[in-house]
């Protein structure tokens, strides 16, 4: 911190008036946001632990903004290279801006849809213009996309999710799949930048109006794992994410809106029914590629965001079985039918939704614990006060666990995410057994120091993990908000959904 703070000091000659720590990334690079004096003074600060990850970013960073595209700017770099300065892009991410949308099941408004159009408009100038004399040799960890990348990406979803599946499969016959796929997706022209990581967590929305004009323009983070590829790997990684959940009718739309967009730029564009059934391909195999990096971080890490992500990953997997890959890969087809087959979609209604009643309470300490209205004196009350507090830096303070910046800061701190995977277990289990003895009445409670952050989070996510998963009747109040929030009684979703992913 201290290195960094000096290469602030290099840079405007004066200490910042504030600094904050930011949510992390993937890697183990920690961000800062540095505060000057005004919005000029005011920097991103990153420290890493890889020289080469963090010379990409620079590098390419700087390559980027030369050819006018849309990138924070690298502002200085220290003597070592394991510390830099970029541009504040603010808070607001386009996964921030879409979380209506995810939160009625991929029922995305006017505004929202026009946000996907101005993401999904900006990718092809990045693959196409950003190449244009770029040095692929400063990419990390390789320069290319190539057989022996797909290899890993496929090995690593063997080994961390095939096999803790317990689906049985024929190493050789498997193996013989993997390398067929592998040499059939690098036949593609392989002249662009391939993002890798393009999703909605890595497009911040940025207002560049001035006088009070709204004029939000997306902006790209987190390229540094790039390198030379073809153009479906990035179209299928944003518009398949697992979480997502844009339904087939947006996703023409997306791609009919890339693929205008690329013709603006590219004279040799394959028509629209030849690139979506290239596109197919390479969704297959970034749902295969996604479930592997699910069943690491799920089953060997045991964090229950990924967990509670595989069961949409698995409904990509089943709807991509049925397009007539089954006879290109028998044996890899075969196996994945196996494990689909190993995740019954079940039909929600043939069954009965229970009489539960869940009531789900965030409260402060300073105020007491909330009383059981209905006289059952059931439930339990769990003290978030263990867990990091947002309340104690300014940026927070006037926010609640329900606004974006808050809701961030507790996931990347991941606290509270190991705290809420032991209450969902314990949760789960009580639930389950009042819905088998017909019992009507269960109480949660949530306490942090003023009610306002981590218990409003822990509130709020019990109570959509419990409506999501059993269907039951929740009444959600956040009581020093005074909001109260009622989830209907429903026929249960199918066995194994689980949270929406947030990360």
């Amino acid at each position: 911190m201290e290195r960094l703070l000096e290469l602030y000091r290099s840079w405007v000659g004066l200490t910042p008036v504030l600094t904050e720590r930011l949510a992390g990334a993937g890697s183990n690079r920690v961000y800062y946001r540095l505060t000057g004096r005004n919005a000029s003074e005011t920097a991103v600060g990153v420290v890493g632990t890889s020289v080469d990850e963090n010379r990409a970013f620079i590098a390419l960073s700087r390559h980027f903004s030369a050819m006018h595209l849309p990138v924070p700017r690298v502002l200085a770099v220290s003597g070592d290279e394991l510390c830099y300065l970029q541009d504040d892009l603010g808070s607001t991410s386009l996964f921030d801006a879409l979380s209506n949308g995810r939160q009625k099941g991929g029922i995305y408004d006017a505004h929202e849809r026009e946000l996907l159009h101005q993401a999904i408009r900006l990718l092809p100038h990045v693959q196409v213009e950003g190449a244009v004399g770029l040095d692929f040799s400063v990419c990390y960890p390789q320069p290319s996309f190539d057989e022996t990348g797909v290899m890993f990406d496929l090995n690593y979803f063997k080994y961390c999710f095939l096999k803790p599946s317990g689906v049985d499969f024929h190493e050789l016959h498997l193996e013989a799949d993997f390398r067929r796929l592998a040499q059939d997706l690098t036949t593609d022209e392989a002249a662009f930048f391939l993002y890798r990581d393009f999703q909605s967590r890595n497009v911040m929305l940025v207002n560049k109006g001035a006088d009070g004009v709204n004029d939000v323009r997306p902006y790209l983070i987190d390229f540094q794992g790039g390198r030379r590829g073809s153009l479906y790997y990035d179209l299928a990684s944003f518009l398949w994410q697992a979480s997502a959940r844009y339904d087939d009718s947006l996703r023409n739309e997306l791609v009919d809106a890339y693929l205008d967009e690329l013709a603006k730029i590219k004279s040799d564009v394959p028509s629209p029914n030849e690139f979506k059934e290239r596109l197919r391909l390479y969704v297959f195999f970034r749902t295969i590629q996604v479930l592997g990096a699910y069943g690491y971080r799920g089953y060997f890490e045991r964090k229950p965001h990924f967990l509670n992500s595989i069961p949409a990953a698995i409904g990509n997997l089943r709807e991509l079985l049925g397009h007539g890959v089954a006879q290109t890969y028998p044996h890899l087809c075969s196996v994945l039918q196996s494990l689909v087959d190993g995740i019954p979609a079940e039909n929600a209604a043939e069954r009965k939704p229970s009489s539960l009643t869940v009531r789900v309470f965030s409260f402060s300490y300073k105020k007491g614990i909330p009383e059981d209205e209905t006289g059952n004196g059931g439930g339990y009350v769990f003290d978030c006060r263990s867990t990091h507090n947002p309340g104690r830096y300014e940026p927070y303070k006037n926010l609640t666990g329900l606004d974006a910046p808050v809701i961030r800061f507790l996931e990347e701190d991941g606290e509270i995410l190991a705290f809420l995977e032991s209450v969902y277990q314990l949760a789960d289990t009580h639930v389950e057994r009042y819905i088998e003895r017909g019992f009507t009445s269960l109480m949660f409670a949530f306490g942090c120091t003023g009610g306002q952050h981590r218990s409003v989070y822990s509130a709020q996510h019990l109570a959509e993990h419990l409506h999501k998963k059993y269907g039951i009747e929740v009444i959600l109040c956040h009581r020093e908000q005074q909001v109260v929030s009622h989830f209907p009684r429903v026929a249960p979703p199918s066995v194994g959904d689980g949270t929406a992913e947030r990360k």
